[in-house]
């Protein structure tokens, strides 16, 4: 067989041409961001690597490759070309995972009034919608995959906020669907980005703003809505259904994911919970930062929690009369929300965190940080910002730990995290790199003995090391200053007498003094700065942080006139009352009446004590409590109006067990009451146009 040499090596080159383009570097710039895309093994060497809540390594190496973690430790090899940073010394933490948000999703657009006719609206009974349930507030076959839109500016609000991944979902309807879990990556590459488009299924009380269907307009329609669907979801299942229904096929479909239920309150998480006790589900609750009002019920529900960390501003009371409006219960959350999370956490309820009610990501850590002040231990708040959000996605093999086959999502700041005096430096997504604050910047941070002009100050420079704060005194005596720290530059200006000095000099890398020029008038002087003591000190001297104000022990209810402690049932006897026993006996004298465990267990005369507290009744009348029959009272909601019929709903879903207006009954003799619904109906004629509401009472109509 005869070669053809010539035309064999033309083909080997043509080849190596064509394999040296495929791996040849773009010629072209990017202009996403600041973000560095990675390839090969890169190394971190050097680092304080927290690799879980429960485990930290000094000294360590974490070494990553095509976005995922190949190794970490204190020994790891390091392959050949392996890319080496050594951190020395800065801490490496995993990224942090958001459960609850909407990113990238767009509000829905109302629909209307849907709220039951009022205003003029039509009142909307029925669906519009065919081939769905005939409910429009359960859209469960929503999909938030297909409204979703990448939001490069809200996502990197995140990043530096210290998140790596979010789960976004839209935020509509009783049923809202699914959810989108992604990471922060800064590149252009969604199919990478996004880790699951089907994350978890959301619920809620709250009607679809896209919705004008009027059913439900109360909370106990919304709770009696729940369980017709899922009952209804069954019998579709079951095949008794002929019709094909998206929404109910969508709603078993989605069964297996994790369901994420946003409660609104305590109370209605407890309701929550008890809906999917009646059909087998655990709910994740989205919280309310209420929790530890009613803090043995919550522990009951066996739920894990997303709480919330937008704790309530102190109330303006400068002006006594509006001071007056202010509601002792809203007083007493202000103290005590804080320590929400602390009391979650030593009930041992698993619970993450969530950005939700923030102005924006940015104040989270401050808020994390007061948490902590006020009791949560450190891990536990790394747990809730890790390993809890993990595992409520059901992807602890994937996030929430820096472990080998992980993805490579990670912080790298100048220290603790939870120090509130820490730079965050670096969030690492998918083993793409994004700058939070540059750290070839030096610290300044430190107290100095500055001279200028023959004069010797006392000047302490805080805070962040590309934006330090300025202190300085002369003795006792607080001087004006400002400072600006620019291009290796530091820019001073000092104010005495109504006059300014403006200094300047170049920050040297390898000395800790300042030299340079200051112009004071319309001279020309040196000045200098020698550093006296480290960035500890600094901070000691100029960060006023606020102390945890002493907090209230919590009430029962958590408002004016609450109990110390729960009330409990007692044995107790009455003596020498004159009873009125409403029966053929008639009315007693002198009479004891003793009752066990809530119950009457004896009436007559010089009855033994036992273990009963005494009560002196003589003097007293003694009788039956009043029974109210029909009454409006500690319900959370009343009128159901929302569809013609309403037979479905039940009071037993919506009592409020802390209305103050109980108190009132029982002051006023009132010991046992029923309950009822409101006596609400609709009217309608054809030729309307709008709905009138009516109640009847007293066999009128108002």
């Amino acid at each position: 067989m005869k070669l053809n040499l010539p035309k064999l090596l033309l083909s080997f080159l043509w080849a190596i041409c064509c394999i040296q383009v495929a791996t040849a570097q773009d010629y072209f710039p990017n202009n996403s961001g600041v973000n560095d895309s990675y390839s090969n093994y890169t190394a971190f060497t050097n680092a304080h690597i927290v690799i879980s809540p429960e485990k930290t390594i000094n000294k360590g190496t974490l070494l990553i490759k095509d976005g995922l973690i190949v190794d970490v430790g204190t020994a790891v090899r390091l392959p050949k070309g392996t890319e080496v940073i050594d951190l020395k010394g800065k801490h490496i933490y995993p990224s942090f995972i958001e459960v609850y948000t909407d990113l990238g999703i767009k509000s829905s657009t109302p629909g209307g009034a849907g709220g039951g006719g009022f205003r003029g609206f039509t009142q909307q009974l029925d669906t519009q919608r065919k081939g769905y349930y005939w409910n429009e507030h359960i859209r469960a076959e929503t999909n938030a995959i297909d409204q979703f839109n990448y939001d490069s500016k809200k996502a990197d609000e995140f990043r530096k906020a210290g998140f790596g991944v979010v789960n976004t979902h839209v935020k509509d309807g009783i049923v809202r669907g699914t959810g989108v879990l992604l990471t922060l990556n800064s590149t252009d590459d969604n199919e990478t980005r996004i880790l699951d488009i089907n994350s978890a299924q959301y619920l809620s009380f709250s009607k679809s703003r896209a919705s004008r269907q009027s059913y439900p307009s109360s909370l106990m329609g919304s709770i009696a809505l729940l369980r017709q669907m899922y009952i209804d979801a069954k019998w579709y299942a079951d095949g008794h259904v002929k019709t094909q229904d998206l929404t109910l096929a969508a709603l078993n479909e989605n069964a297996n994911l994790p369901q994420i239920f946003v409660a609104g309150s305590k109370l209605n998480a407890m309701r929550a919970d008890k809906i999917g006790d009646e059909f087998g589900i655990q709910y994740t609750i989205i919280g309310n930062g209420d929790e530890y009002e009613v803090i043995d019920q919550i522990k009951n529900t066996n739920a894990t929690f997303v709480l919330p960390v937008n704790f309530p501003a102190a109330y303006d009371v400068s002006n006594p009369f509006q001071a007056d409006m202010v509601n002792l219960g809203d007083m007493r959350h202000w103290n005590q929300a804080p320590t929400n999370p602390k009391v979650v956490a030593s009930k041992g309820i698993p619970f993450a965190f969530t950005t939700d009610k923030l102005k924006a990501p940015s104040a989270f850590k401050g808020n994390l940080l007061k948490a902590i002040s006020y009791g949560l231990d450190e891990k536990q708040a790394l747990a809730a910002l890790t390993t809890t959000p993990a595992k409520i996605l059901g992807k602890s093999s994937l996030l929430g730990t820096l472990e080998k086959g992980k993805l490579a999502n990670f912080l790298i700041s100048s220290g603790n995290i939870f120090d509130a005096q820490t730079t965050l430096y670096e969030n690492w997504v998918q083993g793409n790199k994004n700058v939070i604050k540059a750290d070839d910047v030096k610290d300044l941070s430190g107290t100095y003995s500055m001279k200028l002009n023959g004069k010797t100050y006392d000047m302490t420079l805080s805070g962040d090391a590309g934006k330090p704060k300025i202190e300085v005194k002369q003795g006792e005596t607080k001087v004006a200053a400002k400072v600006n720290y620019t291009d290796g530059w530091i820019g001073i200006i000092l104010t005495e007498n109504g006059k300014n000095s403006r200094l300047k000099a170049r920050v040297l890398d390898d000395s800790s003094a300042l030299t340079g020029d200051a112009v004071v008038g319309t001279k020309s002087i040196p000045w200098s700065a020698t550093k006296t003591g480290d960035k500890k000190e600094a901070n000691k001297r100029s960060a006023k942080a606020k102390k945890p104000l002493e907090v209230l022990p919590v009430t029962y209810p958590n408002e004016a006139y609450g109990f110390a402690e729960l009330p409990k049932s007692e044995h107790i006897l009455f003596k020498n009352a004159t009873v009125w026993t409403n029966e053929s006996e008639g009315i007693l004298t002198e009479t004891d009446v003793l009752v066990k465990n809530g119950k009457i267990a004896k009436i007559g005369k010089n009855l033994s004590k036992g273990s009963a507290t005494v009560v002196d009744a003589t003097g007293k009348h003694l009788t039956a409590g009043i029974i109210d029959e029909h009454t409006h009272i500690a319900a959370t909601s009343v009128n159901e109006g929302g569809q013609n019929s309403s037979a479905e709903v039940t009071m037993e879903d919506v009592i409020d067990n802390e209305d103050i207006n109980i108190y009132r009954n029982l002051a006023g003799g009132v010991t046992s009451a029923q309950i009822l619904h409101g006596s609400v109906t609709w009217i309608c004629q054809p030729n309307w146009r709008t709905v009138c509401h009516c109640e009847i009472k007293m066999g009128r109509v108002w």
